[in-house]
């Protein structure tokens, strides 16, 4: 897995923890909601020494303008078109309760206001989970896979694991 920057995943996690979050797509309101949590959240992971990369599905250029909109410039991707990536790390297509269940539309409506301003450009599969993982010593030490798309990772809790 190499990463925007010509970084090897394996050879980045040798020396600092990963927290590798897998994006939907960048219409789905809840990623955007997860985007902007862990732009206010990455001063602390930069000073736990946690590298905090994203995997999505859209082209490189188009994922940095979203990084950019939501206060995170910069920050190191993986373009997974095809996601094979998603897949390999067990990331399955969501079911019809997955993605359109009463909790995911009640939660969606609190965030629509927010995070709608381009409703309907998905730029990814629709229909893919997002899940959220830590990889230290090119192993996976904890993972967050999403019962349903509104899910809430802990985010402080999954580095905690590999503080240095």
């Amino acid at each position: 897995m190499i990463t925007d920057r010509g970084r090897n995943l394996a050879d980045i996690s040798v020396t600092n923890p990963i927290l590798l979050v897998f994006l939907r797509h960048f219409g789905c309101q809840f990623c955007r909601h997860a985007m902007d949590e862990l732009s206010k959240k990455r001063p602390q992971f930069k000073i736990s020494g946690t590298e905090l990369i994203f995997v999505h599905m859209a082209e490189n250029k188009v994922a940095e303008e979203y990084f950019t909109r939501f206060n995170l410039e910069g920050a190191e991707h993986i373009s997974d078109v095809s996601c094979r990536l998603y897949m390999d790390f067990g990331l399955m297509k969501g079911s019809f309760g997955q993605l359109f269940g009463l909790q995911t539309w009640i939660q969606g409506f609190s965030l629509q206001k927010k995070y709608s301003n381009d409703f309907g450009k998905h730029l990814g599969d629709s229909f893919q989970m997002p899940g959220v993982f830590m990889i230290f010593e090119a192993e996976i030490k904890e993972s967050f896979i999403y019962k349903v798309v509104s899910d809430r990772p802990d985010y402080e809790k999954l580095v905690s694991c590999c503080i240095l």
